[in-house]
């Protein structure tokens, strides 16, 4: 659970310089609290700067591509030839050498190695910085749904399973997209809101009824009269009203409806 939780149910909050902050568990069980804010501003900042360094290497191909349409491309062996030749005869005598296009040769190289080094570069510094920016937005979403799981009723009222494994079995079908929540049904289509109609954005509760109510086992997970009808098992001599079960009909249950089924009724011979 990412959150850290008080034991009537609240979140926990740390003052980090005059402000309460909440407070994350990481999977080393470390607690530190979650600055929203700041991470959202290092996202943007890496933004900022990776377009930075995209601008700078359009630019220097753009005059690339300029500089080579004037000057043209000859082989590049003859470079440190035509430099030589340049130092040690006048125009006219360079044109009569026919050392033109060996010192038009050695301009293109020269600038080509430069905007090779200066695009590897550019381009080295925007894949790292995508990567942090990536990172950063990839646990700062896992984050805010753990938590949006952490909280939610439905998980806590409805199922019988922890929030953990709920949270491993359909975490990968809630997404935050444009900064909003959005949920996926098993086939990758967007989950629309059955309570308001039209309406692309469910909150998580609502999403999870549905892909629980699509979830081929759903009788496992669902806590007593909730897995009723749709291939739910009864229990073997203990009704929906029944306060007790037998061990037989116990026996005959999975893990999760003996869980379940102990929450609800005694187990007697």
């Amino acid at each position: 659970m990412p959150f850290k939780y008080s034991d009537d149910g609240q979140i926990v909050t740390a003052e980090v310089g005059g402000v309460r902050l909440p407070v994350f568990v990481h999977p080393d069980k470390k607690e530190v609290p979650l600055d929203a804010d700041g991470t959202i501003s290092r996202i943007s900042a890496l933004n900022a700067e990776a377009q930075g360094h995209r601008t700078a290497k359009e630019e220097a191909t753009a005059r690339l591509q300029a500089l080579t349409a004037v000057i043209g491309e000859t082989d590049p062996e003859s470079v440190r030839k035509a430099l030589d030749t340049v130092k040690n005869i006048d125009d006219k005598k360079l044109v009569d050498a026919g050392q033109v296009e060996t010192v038009r040769a050695a301009a293109t190289k020269a600038m080509q190695e430069r905007l090779d080094a200066a695009v590897a570069s550019s381009t080295n510094a925007i894949n790292a910085l995508t990567q942090e920016r990536d990172g950063f937005k990839n646990k700062f979403h896992r984050e805010i749904i753990g938590g949006a799981f952490a909280r939610s009723k439905f998980i806590n009222e409805k199922l019988i399973v922890p929030q953990d494994m709920v949270e491993a079995l359909f975490g990968q079908q809630i997404k935050i997209e444009n900064d909003k929540l959005v949920a996926y049904d098993s086939q990758g289509q967007r989950i629309a809101s059955r309570l308001r109609p039209g309406d692309l954005y469910p909150d998580l509760d609502e999403a999870l009824e549905i892909i629980v109510d699509n979830y081929a086992h759903k009788e496992r997970i669902l806590k007593g009269t909730q897995a009723s009808g749709g291939g739910a098992q009864n229990g073997g001599g203990a009704g929906a009203g029944s306060k007790t079960i037998t061990r037989a009909a116990y026996e005959a249950l999975d893990p999760f409806q003996r869980q379940a089924a102990l929450k609800d009724k005694a187990l007697v011979d």
